[in-house]
């Protein structure tokens, strides 16, 4: 099997890259998937963040107000860090989980999404990286268009993050979303490509498992 991380800040386009490589063939397992997961009401990782910053986090039906949370953390690096290490070790349990599962199937291909993948010191367990990234004034572009955030509060987001060019300098392979979808797409089916010659399987596209 070869373990794939996957990773790209903020805007970078990994999400997009992550569907394709799915579409592909590849067994593709999402981080932020595995988070909203961990943090679910009855979940422990929520109780933690209610106790360390109170019931004001949570929506009228007892969920997580993301959005909410996500003002109070994200400016604050050490706030930031307290959340994370909430939730993190919940997602890696999780995510142990279906690689073993994974492998148990004989899944020749496995990518994991996980965009704090160089924060989080994780890419020592990956047979390869792939970072996606995008110039900042394009990232900045999309999470204003995208997500109808002001442009302060966009920044704020980036700047919480390691900076690209040190993950590019770490990462086995860059994929630039600098272009269209379409291009985006040749990149990806260049890598995947690859990556199925480094796992001994044809590059042909089979029924996609994703998680």
């Amino acid at each position: 099997m070869l373990f794939v991380g996957l990773t790209g800040n903020i805007a970078s386009g990994k999400s997009s890259v992550a569907r394709r490589l799915t579409a592909l063939g590849a067994t593709v397992i999402d981080a932020d998937l595995l988070a909203r997961e961990a943090v679910a009401p009855g979940e422990p990782a929520l109780a933690a963040i209610v106790e360390r910053w109170g019931p004001g986090v949570l929506s009228p039906d007892g969920s997580l107000d993301r959005a909410g949370l996500r003002t109070r953390v994200f400016s604050d690096p050490d706030e930031l860090e307290a959340l994370n290490s909430i939730v993190h070790p919940q997602v890696g349990q999780r995510r142990g989980r279906l690689v073993a599962a994974a492998r148990a199937r004989g899944d020749t291909v496995v990518v994991c999404d996980i965009p704090l993948l160089f924060e989080r010191g994780l890419a020592g367990d990956f047979d390869r990286v792939v970072l996606v990234d995008a110039p900042r004034d394009v990232r900045l572009g999309r999470i204003v268009r995208d997500r109808a955030l002001p442009a302060d509060e966009a920044m704020r987001m980036i700047a919480a993050q390691m900076p690209a060019e040190l993950k590019r300098a770490r990462a086995d392979v860059v994929i630039d979303n600098d272009g269209s979808l379409a291009e985006l797409h040749e990149r990806v089916d260049a890598l995947w490509a690859d990556l199925a010659a480094a796992a001994g399987e044809p590059a042909r596209a089979r029924p996609p498992r994703s998680r």
